[in-house]
């Protein structure tokens, strides 16, 4: 679209390079003389084959152009973490000291994470690729007076072309004929109903997109009529290629939980290798080791402490998470998708089809005596039968019983070019949105699917905003006509109170409801055709109020929501009043304050920073505008969720921490846009989907505070013995099987462990809180200290007694093993150890019999003996020590527990 260029005027002349002499009109402004000096074509025969070759050559095909990464790159980017490098540098130094073994298990450690990231960035879709397959549809074109089929990739400016029902709109297209024509836009604008396209020139200078009713644009679709039109732009210079440029120059941020996990990886990494430099140092200066044993010493010291299991933990915890999301059918695309979800204050959602059914629904009917209401949402209650009623007062009442509503009834169903199919367990409409109430509602009365007996019809027309139908009905020729209220009551007989009608117009407006008058007139038997003279003397019906019905299911899950201490935003297309009606109707906040498209327009970002909070709901948006407002929401430092289905959702979608794009009425486009997809198009799937987020975060908040202390011991073993000028009592093969065996089993118990109660009772996390408060790194500290301090005396205790180093290096080897699994149960829940809760997480027992099982291996084969440097040892020191150590570990964290969530319970979770 070029509304932000200028133009020729006709009289104006333009050089050989058709560069043109400019002025302030907007091509809706031009008529067709303009238009056709514009772009130097002809109104009837279009383009001629030279100068469309040579404008193909000029400018290129109709197709959007698509930026693609490498593979490599992808691949290669997964090693940009500060943890890899550090266990890259020791692996390479393992390496070149010959300890092979050693380099090949950290080696192998680099590569699993970085395949795991990968695989995980690859199945994520490229919603700029989708957007160009839009473009790809075959349309008719005059070119040398002679009409062509040709495919839209080779359309270009100034060609002139054919519209047809059913025919996709292949570019942006100017319109110099419209008969009758409709275009369905949602997938711009939101819009629910098809817009109704004129020829003629529109003055406004300033239109939004919506309201452009003499252009065309590529992606939607024509639904009824035909016309004519210029092509005004291609490519990457239409409304769907400006929205690929917004999707292209977005750039997706971390989500909450990677920016944590990064800042806490890039903290420890630091740590480590400063403490790991000074230990060095002390211990050149001591002396006390050789220079290469120092060496190894601190390599252990590191390989030990760094929590390298931490990306892997992380990666099944939300993995298990995604495989519960998508048995509630909702598709993560992204794991750390699955978490942000639980670190959301905003959701910004769409209104039709997302907390609408997208199925509208005559919910009132006025007649000249009464006002009934239709009960029922949507097309039915979910079987193949319409549920509803008419009731008057409350009281279900037979619409026979009212003259004028049997004529109503009955006009509905004789003009209504709907119908509705029950297709896949859900009622599919064919035709207009309109007519498919009037349809649901002739249904809903009678039982039965209308019958017309036509014998001529009048298409609905913008410049006289009504349709009419002339048919047989009950033995009499009828004139039908529905349409505009105002406009109907004008074409009425003497006897319409038209005060009456006004005061019911305004109370149907004011509900959110679109009005439709019905109206009738009996003819002579002989009338074969309808006159647009003769429209007039007609006998009004009634009026019909019609609303895209709510979601009930929305209704409830906003109020989970809002508990929460989520706010929920409504950002549509529609009409603000309308938007404003169902927010509402929907209880979306305690008190609902809307801000249209042009009034954001109007604000610099400063400014709508500073009153974005103001609002929750946002009418006649533009998919700028929709983008606008994720960052002016992300600037206040909200975590943002965006739901939508349209492409022009798409930036927006990608915009947001989080994307929620509908799997049943989305566009493709959003669909790849999105983190996360709706396969139901189930708005109280969000609900499920930030409880699990929370609960993952539980989850991985608590893998990282077992992991931390107890990778921490091991290298504070290194640190300890390298200070006290003793041997190490943990062997770099031993350090390494504590690391494997522990990634392999029971680090995972916590992906087992169910929520904790009241998770969505408590407001959303303080993303800049970090994953560790205060008391955790006091937790980490004197935990670490209690394991490693137990391993060394325990260590010291056999070997002064005269006890082979080997006997005492297995008894240190299982105390850091059974401290790791009393810790485990410490950090399961908020409960005391020994409660009803013990056995909630049954999983854990049989990680931990795994992990036993696998100690005993290391223990009593003598092949694991040679490599890790083990012995049999009896049941005393190998398994009674090292429980008894285990119990201390536990009393002692379970101490702790009581003080942190029994006294000063309120004061330091702030997690």
């Amino acid at each position: 679209m070029q509304d932000e260029k200028t133009y020729p005027d006709s009289s104006e002349n333009t050089d050989s390079d058709h560069v043109p002499i400019r002025h302030e009109k907007r091509i809706w402004q031009l008529n067709e003389e303009d238009l056709t000096n514009l772009y130097q074509t002809d109104a009837e025969d279009g383009l001629s084959e030279n100068e469309y070759s040579k404008r193909l050559t000029q400018n290129g095909k109709n197709e959007l152009e698509v930026k693609k990464t490498s593979k490599l790159v992808q691949f290669i980017k997964q090693f940009n973490n500060s943890i890899i490098y550090i266990l890259a540098a020791a692996a390479i130094m393992t390496f070149l000291m010959h300890r092979y073994s050693d380099s090949i298990v950290i080696g192998l450690v680099i590569i699993c994470n970085a395949i795991i990231g990968y695989v995980q960035e690859r199945q994520a879709g490229n919603a700029l690729e989708k957007i160009r397959e839009m473009l790809v549809s075959k349309n008719f074109v005059f070119r040398d007076g002679e009409k062509l089929e040709v495919d839209a990739r080779d359309l270009v400016v100034g060609d002139l072309v054919n519209l047809e029902a059913g025919d996709a709109v292949p570019a942006d297209i100017r319109l110099i004929s419209a008969d009758n024509l409709s275009v369905q836009e949602s997938v711009l604008t939101g819009e629910t109903n098809p817009v109704e396209k004129i020829e003629e020139p529109i003055s406004e200078s300033s239109l939004p997109l919506a309201e452009r009713k003499n252009m065309v644009y590529a992606s939607t679709a024509v639904t009824s009529g035909s016309g004519m039109g210029i092509v005004v732009a291609t490519a990457g210079n239409t409304e769907i290629g400006k929205i690929q440029d917004s999707v292209e120059t977005v750039k997706e941020r971390p989500t909450p939980l990677m920016r944590n996990l990064n800042s806490l990886g890039f903290g420890l990494s630091i740590a480590i290798v400063i403490a790991a430099v000074i230990l060095f140092i002390i211990g050149y200066f001591l002396d006390t080791y050789s220079l290469p044993t120092l060496l190894v010493s601190v390599i252990t010291m590191v390989v030990g402490s760094m929590p390298e299991g931490l990306p892997a933990s992380t990666s099944v915890v939300l993995a298990m998470g995604t495989r519960k999301m998508t048995k509630r059918n909702v598709i993560v695309k992204s794991l750390p998708a699955v978490e942000t979800l639980g670190a959301v204050d905003i959701v910004n959602t769409d209104k039709t089809g997302t907390l609408t059914k997208n199925e509208m629904t005559v919910k009132k009917v006025i007649t000249p005596e009464h006002s009934f209401d239709v009960t029922g949402v949507g097309y039915s209650d979910g079987g193949v039968n319409f549920d509803g009623e008419l009731q008057l007062n409350g009281q279900k009442i037979n619409w026979h019983s009212d003259k004028n509503m049997q004529w109503l009834v009955n006009i509905a169903g004789q003009t209504t070019d709907a119908q509705l199919h029950f297709e896949n367990n859900r009622w599919e409409l064919n035709g207009e949105p309109t007519d498919g109430a009037l349809t649901t509602l002739y249904r809903k009365m009678t039982g039965v699917d209308p019958e017309v007996d036509e014998i001529d019809s009048l298409p609905f027309d913008s410049a006289f905003r009504y349709s009419a139908r002339l048919a047989n009905l009950n033995n009499q020729r009828v004139l039908m006509v529905k349409g505009s209220p105002h406009t109907i009551i004008d074409l009425s007989n003497q006897r319409t109170d038209s005060n009456y009608w006004d005061q019911q117009i305004k109370a149907l407006t004011t509900d959110g409801l679109r009005v439709v008058a019905l109206a009738y007139k009996i003819v002579d038997s002989s009338v074969n055709n309808i006159e647009k003279n003769e429209i007039k003397d007609l006998t009004l019906a009634g009026m019909v109020g019609i609303i895209d019905p709510p979601r009930e299911e929305a209704r409830k899950s906003i109020h989970e929501l809002r508990m929460a201490g989520i706010k929920v935003k409504m950002i549509t297309g529609d009409h603000p009043d309308t938007a404003t009606a169902i927010a509402n109707k929907l209880d979306l906040d305690s008190v609902v304050k809307a801000i249209t498209g042009p009034e954001i327009d109007a604000m610099s970002d400063d400014e709508l920073k500073d009153k974005i909070d103001d609002y929750n709901v946002f009418a006649r948006t533009t998919p700028a505008n929709k983008l606008r407002i994720v960052r002016a929401q992300q600037a206040n430092d909200h975590v943002v969720s965006m739901t939508g289905d349209g492409v022009n959702d798409a930036p927006a979608l990608k915009q947001a921490d989080i994307g929620v794009a509908m799997g049943i009425k989305g566009t493709e486009v959003a669909k790849e846009s999105a983190d996360m997809v709706l396969a139901d198009d189930d708005f109280a799937d969000i609900v499920v989907a930030v409880r699990e987020g929370r609960h993952v975060f539980d989850n991985i908040r608590k893998t990282i505070r077992f992991l931390l202390p107890t990778s921490f011991a091991e290298g504070l073993i290194a640190v300890i013995s390298i200070l006290l000028g003793q041997d190490l009592p943990l062997y770099p093969a031993q350090l390494l099987w504590i690391n494997m065996v522990s990634a392999l089993t029971i680090q995972f118990a916590f992906i087992f462990e169910p929520p904790e109660a009241g998770i969505m009772a408590r407001g959303p996390r303080n993303v800049k809180a970090g994953l560790l408060t205060k008391l955790d790194t006091f937790e980490i500290v004197y935990v670490s200290a209690l394991i490693s301090g137990l391993g060394i005396w325990a260590f010291d205790s056999l070997t002064s007694r005269g006890l082979p180093e080997v006997v005492g290096s297995t008894m240190a080897l299982n105390i850091i093993i059974f401290g790791k699994i009393f810790y485990l149960f410490n950090l399961r829940n908020d409960h005391p150890v020994i409660s009803k809760f013990f056995f909630q997480n049954k999983m854990a027992f049989y990680i931990i019999a795994i992990l036993i099982v696998l100690q005993m291996g290391i223990i009593y084969l003598p092949f694991m003996q040679d490599i890790f440097h083990t012995t049999s040892i009896n049941f005393y020191y190998g398994w009674l020590i090292p429980i008894l150590a285990g119990c201390i570990v536990l009393l002692v964290t379970e101490i702790g527990k009581f003080i942190r969530f029994r006294l000063l319970k309120g004061v330091t979770r702030d997690f």
